[in-house]
């Protein structure tokens, strides 16, 4: 089997003057992750290690550069998925951590449990080594001036986050030379967000979902919206059906707007290797390297 990897950097309206940050970002993730499949990492590694960078880059809302909820406090969402035995680790709602991520795959591989969240979260991560950092390194100036702007107007714009403004959830999908598939979804969430407020990230089949048999997806977007259509899961299952990983992104997007009005983009990559993508935002910042067939590529696609 020869390893592929895809990831993404949100699916919003990208402005001119970050395209390249978003470019180089997905790219650098992108190839971190597949550099570990071709020395014969598990996809697993490959899909925590590329999206760990992207949590790193402030230009991303995950991580460092994540949004500030209505109460100026930073709560970020993670999931982790391994496809050849269906576990997944999430954390939803954690404070002070740098890379949740991280957190998700020791809570799957050293528990039981699949999901921990706020200060249970908190809790785990500092118990198993995490180190607890400040707020102030989570912050970018951006989302301090949209703070203050939202304490001056109170004004949520949950549909323009989405249709028009910014949205930088990011995500991994990937397959190793063994067959084995697994994604990782993580974000700061929504701009103005209620404290406590879980998005579609962290939630399996929503955010993201990985099963051997068929690949793994990852999305991003309106999580509302995302979480009505369990959008990862549906990709999969239209996969399942047209055996092509694009028709399949496209399907899952297209019913996503059909029945609920929602924005977002799907990333996938394919039992074989294949990647797809698609998204009904403005754009989406994505990268892949293609191991079948040797492609490679990373940009903002309108």
């Amino acid at each position: 089997m020869k390893p592929s990897i895809i990831v993404h950097g949100g699916a919003w309206d990208i402005p001119e003057h970050l395209v390249e940050p978003h470019v180089s970002g997905c790219r650098n993730a992108a190839a971190m992750g597949f550099d570990i499949l071709a020395r014969g990492g598990s996809a697993v590694e490959a899909v925590e290690r590329a999206v760990v960078l992207l949590e790193d880059d402030p230009t991303f809302d995950a991580g460092r550069g994540s949004v500030l909820n209505q109460e100026g406090m930073v709560e970020m969402d993670a999931i982790i998925m391994d496809g050849a035995n269906l576990r997944s680790g999430a954390v939803a709602a954690l404070k002070n951590i740098r890379n949740p991520v991280k957190v998700a795959r020791r809570l799957m591989e050293s528990t039981q449990f699949s999901m921990l969240a706020g200060e249970g979260a908190l809790r785990f991560a500092l118990q198993n080594g995490f180190e607890s950092c400040p707020e102030e390194e989570l912050l970018v100036g951006r989302e301090l001036e949209d703070y203050r702007e939202f304490l001056r107007t109170g004004v949520l714009r949950t549909r323009q986050e989405f249709a028009g403004n910014r949205k930088d959830t990011v995500g991994a999908c990937a397959i190793d030379r063994d067959g084995h598939a697994a994604c990782a979804t993580s974000t700061g969430g929504i701009n103005r967000k209620l404290p406590g407020r879980v998005g579609d990230a962290p939630l399996i089949g929503s955010g993201a979902y990985a099963d051997d048999r068929l690949g793994a997806a990852s999305a991003t977007g309106w999580g509302e919206k995302i979480m009505s259509v369990v959008l990862s899961k549906t990709g999969l299952d239209l996969l399942r059906e047209s055996n092509d990983p694009f028709l399949a992104c496209e399907g899952a997007i297209g019913i996503m707007a059909e029945r609920v009005d929602g924005f977002g983009g799907l990333i996938m990559v394919d039992s074989k290797g294949r990647v797809g993508y698609h998204h009904n935002t403005p754009s989406m910042a994505f990268a892949f390297e293609e191991g079948q067939t040797g492609k490679r590529g990373a940009a903002i696609r309108r």
